[in-house]
């Protein structure tokens, strides 16, 4: 293993941003696909949602084997499907056709969550934390920029040129990956059944990872919690605004993505345990800030967004950077319970907000928000002691 060169760290950069478009390019394109095949809105819906149902199965059964096999081999084999996924969507003419393509891009799309754990095995250790954070950045780009680029293609060309678009991008990768990447043997020689088992004997075994986990589905519920309800927000008074400005608050999620690149410069210099209690009072403070009663001109949300999204991508970075330091041997299999707890804790934010919205309007989310940044930091003081 000859380690992370600047080239190599660049190409995983920008294929994590690549890949993970791939389940991004639907959502500005469903009102085209519901007019498309004269269906209501709420069904084109399930287009998304089938699209991260299949992420997450991909990210629980296929991620893990990246210690099974070697890594290069196992990405390379992915990318295929991938285009075919695609392909398989630009022609889909019905509902169910496009639907089942969606599941499809989801489990084979998870190339990202490989991307990361490579990162940091084929760094040196004092290159592990900064590695990291700009495969992460690289990731969260990704998603802001597929909705900006997919709304203008759907717009011009209409939304199966998206997906199309997307099948030429994912074969060209594909042969650069081919070219370029370099191998990581595995680090694993039981069966699947036993490396599945394996992933409940790391949950069970190691604190860290739990408190990690715990911390991850907190934060990634506070982010759920207020992208969920944004538009809501937006268009009922003082703002009276559109789904375009609610779109547009996503450029801001630019800072919030660098957020992972410039942190991991500096994180293995600091205190992880006091970074996480100073990045959840940031999150806190951001609850306060566009949720007080008064704050209703814009300045106060631009603001809030950009501590927001800068909060929880520093702590899901101090999260990655911990498991990954401490299991080198099964950074693929720790990254796979961390990430699910991760989008359990997502999936709980939507469902709550969405709820407190319905009763309370921007107060009852601005209470949910605020609720999950207290646990998260509750969390972490009560066990961060015992997570070493």
């Amino acid at each position: 293993m000859a380690g992370l060169s600047k080239r190599t760290l660049w190409l995983i950069t920008v294929g994590a941003g690549l890949v993970i478009a791939n389940n991004y390019y639907n959502q500005p394109l469903l009102a085209l696909i519901a007019r498309d095949f004269q269906v209501s809105e709420a069904q084109a819906g399930s287009v998304a949602m089938v699209t991260q149902v299949g992420y997450a199965a991909g990210l629980f059964f296929l991620v893990p084997l990246a210690d099974m096999f070697h890594r290069r081999r196992l990405i390379l084999a992915i990318f295929p499907f991938i285009v075919t996924s695609l392909l398989l969507a630009t022609f889909s003419y019905s509902l169910l056709g496009l639907v089942i393509a969606s599941f499809f891009i989801g489990l084979t799309c998870v190339v990202p969550q490989l991307f990361v754990p490579l990162a940091a095995t084929l760094s040196a250790p004092a290159e592990k934390s900064k590695s990291i954070g700009m495969v992460m950045s690289g990731l969260l780009i990704g998603i802001l920029a597929s909705r900006v680029i997919s709304g203008f293609v759907g717009a011009q060309l209409g939304w199966r040129y998206m997906f199309f678009i997307g099948a030429i991008i994912m074969f060209i990768f594909w042969i650069l990956v081919m070219k370029n990447l370099p191998d990581v043997k595995p680090s694993f020689t039981g069966s699947y059944g036993a490396l599945m088992r394996s992933l409940v004997h790391y949950f069970k075994a190691d604190a860290a990872l739990r408190l990690a986990s715990w911390r991850g589905a907190c934060s990634f519920a506070i982010f759920t919690t207020f992208w969920t309800t944004l538009v809501f927000h937006l268009e009922a008074p003082p703002f009276h605004a559109g789904s375009d400005v609610a779109g547009a608050f996503g450029i801001l999620g630019i800072a919030g993505a660098l957020a992972p690149a410039m942190l991991g410069k500096i994180i293995d210099r600091i205190d992880r345990n006091k970074l996480v209690v100073w990045l959840s009072a940031i999150a806190l403070f951001s609850w306060w800030l566009i949720g007080v009663p008064g704050a209703t001109g814009y300045a106060a949300l631009i603001i809030g967004v950009l501590l927001i999204d800068m909060a929880i991508q520093g702590i899901h970075l101090t999260n990655q950077s911990i498991i990954f330091a401490k299991h080198p041997e099964a950074t693929n299999r720790v990254n796979t319970v961390y990430m699910t707890s991760y989008f359990v804790g997502g999936a709980l934010g939507t469902f709550v907000a969405s709820i407190a919205w319905e009763h309370f309007q921007w107060l009852g989310v601005t209470l949910v928000g605020v609720g999950f940044a207290l646990l998260m930091l509750a969390g972490h003081l009560l066990f961060f002691r015992h997570a070493t």
